[in-house]
């Protein structure tokens, strides 16, 4: 039932704010920031149920639903699924109160808002294949209003563009799945994710055509090149509220497929396929990264750094070692808490101060809003990986765990952190320093320093203490790593 409770909570809250009147604007953003915030309260308590010694799934929630056709209500949480869990329930909330500025159709905005909420609280919890795609298609739509009616000028486009691939990818994958739940072998046959992952008996070739189809629906929403061009324009005309939950949460759904699905139940497929996968992730690192160098837009050069630290996540899975796989799982955490607190400050803070995006239009912030700017470098510099944040663990355990199988790749892909380190403080040189520009501008407010701190604070923690979060998957990864091979 608390798994139940998680998913549906946001659902029922938005059922429930469809039923307020649209001009109470400040009772509806009030709703949704409290609605949201129950599963934060839930996540809490599911912490202290879970015991992250052991790797299986636990606080099960299984009913027949449709079972002549073997598809059922099946939930389950395990280490890989609660941390982004757990991030998703901290980011959601305070993507709410960032976009606390939104003053058209707010009553649909925030509506739209928890509706999302429960398509990504159930595709990190189904254990359904039936049922994680239509949470996995339930996350698309919110998405698609939120960028395509209260984005940028060209937010039309943006949303057209993030649909057409999106659901391109998911149609692909609907294929793989039909195709693993017929060819699987099994009498009755079954939808089960846990079950098809333990014994469906596939041929090599069946393996590797269902693993390409899987790739191609988590490959677009990871994003991986050459797949990943709805990005920068979904980022860059996205609201605020939508880009934070796009880069810290959405963004994973793509990794936690290749966790959840595609390394348990098709290892023999995703071990031929590594080698390219690491090349593509590579290619990821260094090309997202010369791309972010390359922007003159603040918001598109944050929007290509998350391709560029999406590529460490696929090669920890590429290499398959523990020590990778646990990189590639920090990463996703760390991803998901400095990107958001990145574009916030750059899509909003920044933005409705300078009214510009454009880094050569702005300088001298750290002059005119010294707090914010000292926030911004504080992003800035947790995002380059640096020591003692949390940027730091999850790439230099990625690249550890995968030096023994890729050692050319990653010493190819290491440039890639120094172009990040380059960026990085080129951007902080052009838009913090040098002579302030215009008339002096009102500093952080409260509501946006609420919306940073416990970013910035998990930032630290997780930089000096990385053992809280490799507790919680380091077990469910070792016996990943142990079916894979890796050593």
């Amino acid at each position: 039932m608390l798994l139940t409770a998680l998913v549906f909570i946001p659902l029922l809250g938005a059922v429930l704010l469809a039923f307020f009147p649209k001009e109470r604007t400040q009772e509806i953003k009030v709703f949704a920031l409290i609605a949201s915030l129950i599963p934060l309260a839930l996540v809490a308590v599911l912490w202290g149920q879970l015991d992250f010694s052991q790797p299986g799934m636990q606080l099960i929630t299984r009913a027949e639903w449709i079972p002549s056709l073997g598809i059922s209500y099946h939930l389950g949480v395990d280490g890989i699924s609660f941390p982004l869990i757990a991030v998703s329930a901290l980011i959601l909330p305070l993507a709410i109160l960032a976009s606390f500025t939104i003053k058209e159709r707010v009553k649909e905005f925030f509506l739209w808002m928890l509706v999302l909420q429960t398509g990504i609280y159930g595709v990190f919890t189904a254990l359904d294949y039936f049922l994680f795609f239509i949470f996995f298609e339930v996350s698309l739509v919110p998405m698609y209003f939120i960028i395509g009616i209260w984005g940028g000028p060209r937010r039309e486009y943006a949303s057209l563009k993030f649909f057409i691939y999106t659901l391109l990818g998911s149609a692909i994958m609907l294929v793989g799945i039909l195709a693993l739940y017929l060819g699987s072998g099994l009498e009755p046959r079954t939808f089960d994710v846990l079950v098809l992952a333990e014994r469906a008996n596939l041929s090599p070739t069946l393996q590797w055509w269902i693993f390409l189809a899987f790739f191609a629906g988590f490959a677009v929403k990871v994003p991986i090149f050459p797949f990943h061009t709805w990005l920068p324009d979904a980022h860059v005309e996205a609201p605020t509220g939508g880009s934070m939950i796009l880069a810290g949460i959405l963004l994973k759904t793509g990794t936690y497929g290749f966790f959840r699905f595609m390394l348990p139940t098709f290892p023999d497929a995703a071990q031929a396929f590594a080698p390219v996968l690491a090349v593509l992730a590579i290619i990821n690192i260094i090309y997202g990264a010369l791309a972010a160098m390359a922007q003159m837009d603040l918001k598109k050069l944050v929007a290509y750094s998350s391709i560029s630290h999406m590529g460490f996540v696929i090669l920890g899975v590429a290499a398959m070692t523990p020590m990778a796989l646990n990189g590639a799982m920090f990463v996703n955490v760390s991803h998901g808490i400095i990107s958001p607190l990145l574009f916030f400050v750059v899509a909003s803070v920044i933005y409705d101060r300078t009214h510009t995006r454009m880094m050569d239009q702005m300088s001298g912030l750290f002059t005119k809003i010294p707090i914010a700017a000292s926030i911004t470098a504080f992003a800035a510099f947790a995002n380059l990986g640096l020591p003692g944040m949390s940027g730091f663990p999850g790439e230099f355990f990625t690249f550890a765990g995968s030096f023994p199988v890729f050692t050319t790749l990653v010493v190819i892909g290491a440039l890639g952190l120094v172009i990040t380190a380059g960026y990085h403080l080129w951007m902080m040189q052009r838009v913090l320093m040098g002579e302030p520009r215009g008339e002096a501008h009102q500093d952080i407010t409260g509501r946006e320093l609420v919306v940073a701190a416990p970013l910035m604070v998990l930032t630290v923690l997780l930089g000096v203490l990385p053992g809280i979060a490799l507790g919680l998957f380091n077990e469910p990864v070792a016996a990943l790593a142990s079916k894979l091979g890796g050593m």
